[in-house]
């Protein structure tokens, strides 16, 4: 008896599973995408990572190409555009982060006081929009925008008893600020829907008793709806921590310029550089390699320090 108990013990979570898995058959299945996607796009291509100790060879391929150690590693230390880069990625990422992380948390409590249910409609459809339109129409725009003499800007200043001659785009002294704003009006309405459903999942029954205690709007803002939704902001700030280093290829390859190239050149705009245009395929890798890396280790800090602090974790 001793001897088959086990085996029915093993046998009946088992069991328990697999029901539960043919009970929940179709919600699995609606998962599989997901898994599918992140299995082909995320971890297949780790495999590649493999290039950052080597020296790739076309002819022989990644499992063929000779090992070289922690060389690139070295070469881009090394490296006098290495604290550059490094500097400009983390102020860049700093500005994204720790500057932008009120704005959509100020938009969703403004949404959610909202009464109108259509204006609440129309104005968050008008804020999602920006989301959808590509970097490159959003930097056209903003060089037609900012263009010297023929920009919208330009014009008005001029109109206004000014020059109307600046090239805003070229001026290394704008760029921060057209960096800033352009990513905040492309972000903050598709960032605050987060924001608006934590918001909503908040007890109703402890705004009513706040309004028999006679709060006003803003105490029952700060004292109710914050320390509710502040699991939620520190879950996303704990995640945005992994792409410290990562300050957004798409947006800040566009906007450089010569006259802006010592603030705007980042680590991921080096690496497309370095890896596509000049083959360092090797090279580049490592440096992306070393982008991941410290990303995931601010990330278990962060979050070991979230855990300690509070009981808002991701794991």
């Amino acid at each position: 008896m001793k001897q088959t108990s086990l085996p029915l013990k093993l046998y009946k979570p088992e069991r328990a599973l697999r029901k539960s898995i043919f009970q929940h058959r179709y919600l699995y299945f609606m998962l599989l995408p997901c898994i599918v996607f992140f299995v082909i796009f995320a971890y297949i291509p780790m495999g590649g990572l493999l290039l950052a100790f080597k020296e790739y060879k076309f002819n022989k391929g990644i499992m063929g190409s000779p090992w070289v150690g922690l060389e690139y590693f070295k070469t881009f230390f090394n490296s006098y555009q290495s604290t550059q880069l490094i500097k400009n990625t983390l102020i860049i990422s700093g500005l994204k982060l720790f500057l932008y992380l009120p704005f959509p948390i100020i938009l969703a409590l403004m949404f959610n006081e909202i009464r109108s249910k259509w204006f609440k409609n129309v104005s968050q459809s008008i804020l999602y929009l920006p989301h959808f339109i590509s970097w490159v129409v959003v930097v056209g725009l903003l060089q037609r925008i900012l263009a010297p003499d023929t920009g919208l800007l330009n014009i008005a200043i001029s109109n206004m008893g000014g020059d109307g001659s600046t090239f805003f785009m070229m001026d290394a002294k704008y760029f921060y600020q057209i960096m800033f704003g352009s990513h905040l009006w492309k972000s903050i309405g598709w960032d605050s829907i987060i924001y608006m459903a934590a918001i909503s999942g908040v007890n109703p029954d402890m705004y009513e008793a706040a309004k028999i205690d006679g709060a006003s709007k803003l105490r029952e803002i700060w004292n109710i709806t914050l320390p509710s939704i502040t699991p939620t902001i520190v879950i996303l700030f704990i995640l945005s921590l992994g792409n410290i280093l990562s300050a957004g290829f798409d947006q800040l390859y566009l906007l450089r310029t010569p006259g802006n190239m010592e603030l705007s050149d980042i680590l991921d705009t080096y690496i497309i550089r370095t890896g596509l245009q000049s083959g360092q395929y090797g090279y580049a890798t490592a440096v992306g390699l070393l982008q991941g890396l410290i990303g995931l280790i601010l990330v278990i800090m962060a979050n070991r320090i979230s855990r300690k602090v509070s009981d808002t974790s991701l794991w």
